[in-house]
């Protein structure tokens, strides 16, 4: 076992703890809030925000998209540049939370900051960032990965910097309890997939990642099983907290990961708008059933430790569909308008971005993806 790890960015978890961002960002800081549709003006998350910062000198943009993109996030950074802006305060999810990392990094590069996804250039320096939390699912909250999208070529990208870790995060379950049934199912779900990621590859020695994984894995099926109580606080605590702990990344120290269910999600989102969590819903299931081979091992120490179910690897795929299905996301691409370019679509992508071969062993080949495409497209 070795790995490096550091996680700097501080978490202030639980209702009011808006009040805490006065003394965490500079007074003498101008601050940029940023948001997406305009539902914190509804949960009371902006006005929190507003008393707040009521010493500190700030401005506002909001109509950050879910699945941001970069031509959204280029007009913000010219009002970072115009007002002279020193610290950028996210109020929503995973998205608002993404863009701003794109927006800290693109304020102060000159040129495209779109090298930083395409891999032809490395942040060397961003602005602070500072996160409130509305919404449960990412983890991006309080990790150093940004993922955005680009309009034009319909592409959907990601990097890793240390520049994009938040220097804080506030956790208040109390905002979700004004999100859709949608947004809950989706969020659980994701959250299920960040933690498969890092678990469901190969069978290893350390105990702490396994436990704490199966642990994250029980609590997500605590809450499908109750799903009936996702308005109660107790729920959202719960959800918002498994989020934030399946995706800052301790759990992959020491251990290899996959990722290729990501990499085959994004791109269903940057061409069918697939919200991130149902690409997901729909690709790992079948994932699983493609790699069985490689995974056989970790998936039936998984289905025996969660589920207890012992010596059934499919029966163990299909409880998770299951899971899924219950708190509202199909496993089918067949449950969505997608046209039969998609495995060409996503090939395609692949080839340009150089992704042959993918997951913890370099397997997952564009054979293997169109096969698994095609699972998900059976009827």
């Amino acid at each position: 076992m070795e790995f490096s790890y550091h996680n700097p960015t501080g978490i202030e978890f639980g209702k009011g703890k808006i009040k805490e961002i006065a003394n965490l960002i500079p007074k003498d800081n101008k601050v940029l809030v940023v948001y997406g549709g305009g539902s914190i003006k509804k949960n009371g998350a902006y006005d929190q925000v507003a008393e707040a910062l009521k010493d500190h000198e700030w401005l506002e943009f909001g109509g950050v998209e879910v699945n941001p993109t970069v031509e959204t996030m280029n007009k913000a950074a010219q009002i970072v540049k115009a007002e002279g802006v020193d610290f950028i305060l996210a109020v929503g999810g995973g998205s608002v939370i993404d863009g701003s990392k794109y927006l800290a990094a693109a304020s102060l590069y000159d040129g495209d900051a779109w090298d930083f996804l395409d891999g032809t250039a490395e942040v060397q320096k961003a602005l602070p960032i500072g996160v409130i939390l509305t919404l449960a699912a990412t983890g991006s909250e309080s990790n150093n990965l940004t993922v955005v999208s680009r309009k034009t070529t319909d592409e959907k990208r990601m990097y890793f910097s240390d520049h994009s870790y938040p220097k804080f995060a506030v956790l208040d379950p109390s905002f979700m309890g004004t999100l859709s049934d949608r947004q809950l199912g989706n969020g659980l779900v994701d959250a299920f997939v960040h933690i498969s990621e890092q678990y469901l590859t190969k069978t290893n020695d350390v105990l702490v990642n396994d436990g704490y994984a199966e642990t994250l894995y029980k609590g997500l099926v605590t809450l499908a099983q109750k799903w009936d109580e996702r308005r109660t606080l107790w729920w959202q605590e719960n959800l918002m907290y498994i989020c934030n702990q399946a995706l800052n990344f301790q759990l992959a120290n020491g251990v290899c990961q996959d990722w290729s269910t990501h990499l085959i999600g994004h791109e269903l989102t940057a061409f069918y708008n697939l919200d991130h969590a149902r690409s997901l819903a729909v690709i790992l299931p079948h994932l699983l059933r493609e790699m069985i081979e490689e995974k056989q091992e970790k998936l039936a120490q998984f289905g025996k430790n969660v589920f207890g179910i012992e010596n059934d690897n499919e029966a163990v795929i299909k409880k998770m569909e299951e899971l899924f299905e219950s708190v509202g996301l199909p496993t089918k691409l067949t449950a969505y308008e997608i046209d039969d370019k998609v495995i060409e679509n996503v090939h395609g992508a692949f080839k340009s971005h150089g992704y042959l071969e993918l997951g913890e062993n370099g397997t997952v080949t564009l054979e293997k993806v169109a096969n698994i495409l095609n699972r998900s497209m059976a009827a």
